[in-house]
């Protein structure tokens, strides 16, 4: 059973105003992520520093704190608000492809082909896959890890899916099967890894931004943008294919080039994101279903406010892994993975009659 896809009354006006507060809102916690943590700079410093342009009356960042804040707690803002808002946006163009709540990329197995992808990279690149990484550099990881997660979603819609009609369980399912596997080749994978690379892989699957750079960004920031600037234009169909798939061809809607766009997307998304940050759960699940009980399934203002809270969200589960156990960091994955879990059981038991298990 599909779940309502179209609001009861026009909710545009509310909507309207949830995407102005969602913007107040990641701006606060970009200003929050630069200036937690063992730095003492404040926000008013930072703020005074950007206003002024860094003088020396006083209020400006010193040069120590100038380094923390634009060096390393910076190009991490700028990653979390990128993965965040991929992995929210991934998870909404999901449920609105699969036309149930309950798809997101970490749960059905996208995430673990696309850290498949990344792993194979990080453990075979200076073997097999030498060539890979002499040919695409610092794409070769997000590309091998959009490859990876592009094969689990081209696989899963297509067993999933019968007769335009896709069912829940069998998506679930599927997704565990196609991600257990996943997890196998990638611990066979594991297991041939040396040392250093075992430690790498170790903290990386958990999920984290300590190690974001410009160079990273550089390498998954473009991928993931393209993907965030393209996922708009999907809205008025995801809108139409909520009412079925010959609904929707009836109303226009080119519905094959509308799955593949999606389908590329999610992967691309997903997979730039988890090859520079690792396995990070729950955003996509929670971030679109908080914000269709609160404005309505609309994907024309959903996607968008996914990006925006997801980022959010992301930012502030980061400042909370870098202060709740300081001074060592927590990984990300473990905070979303504590907030997602019980999450995703309540969204169960709201739907229980929903999944014919």
């Amino acid at each position: 059973m599909a779940y309502r896809s179209t609001p009861q009354g026009d909710r545009s006006t509310r909507a309207r105003l949830v995407l102005v507060l969602l913007g107040m809102i990641l701006a606060a916690n970009i200003l929050f992520g630069l200036t937690a943590g063992a730095s003492d700079a404040s926000a008013l410093s930072v703020l005074r520093s950007w206003l002024s342009g860094a003088g020396t009356d006083g209020v400006a960042l010193s040069a120590r704190d100038s380094i923390i804040i634009y060096e390393i707690r910076l190009p991490r803002v700028v990653l979390g608000a990128l993965i965040g808002a991929a992995l929210a946006v991934s998870g909404a163009v999901m449920q609105g492809l699969f036309r149930n709540p309950l798809a997101d990329p970490g749960l059905v197995g996208v995430s673990a082909g696309a850290a498949l992808g990344a792993i194979s990279v990080i453990v075979l690149g200076g073997t097999v896959l030498g060539p890979l990484l002499a040919l695409f550099g610092i794409y070769a990881l997000p590309l091998a890890a959009f490859l990876g997660g592009l094969a689990i979603t081209i696989v899963l819609y297509r067993v999933a899916t019968r007769r335009g009609q896709t069912s829940i369980a069998t998506m679930l399912l599927a997704g565990i099967a196609l991600g257990a596997m996943a997890s196998a080749f990638s611990g066979v994978l594991i297991y041939l890894a040396d040392d250093r690379q075992l430690r790498d892989l170790t903290f990386w699957g958990l999920g984290s931004l300590a190690g974001a750079t410009w160079t990273k960004i550089l390498a998954a920031g473009p991928i993931i943008v393209l993907a965030l600037i393209v996922t708009p234009f999907l809205a008025r169909g995801l809108n139409a294919l909520a009412l079925g798939e010959a609904a929707a061809s009836h109303l226009g809607i080119p519905v094959q080039r509308l799955k593949a766009v999606a389908i590329v997307s999610v992967a691309a998304a997903t997979g730039a994101s988890v090859a520079v940050s690792g396995g990070i759960g729950f955003v996509g699940i929670v971030v679109p279903h908080l914000l269709r009980l609160l404005m309505g399934p609309d994907n024309r203002y959903l996607l968008p406010a996914s990006a925006l809270l997801g980022a959010s969200m992301l930012l502030l589960a980061d400042a909370v892994s870098r202060t709740i156990v300081a001074p060592a960091e927590l990984p990300i994955g473990i905070i979303t993975a504590a907030v997602g879990g019980p999450f995703f059981l309540w969204i169960l038991l709201r739907k229980r009659g929903v999944l014919d298990l």
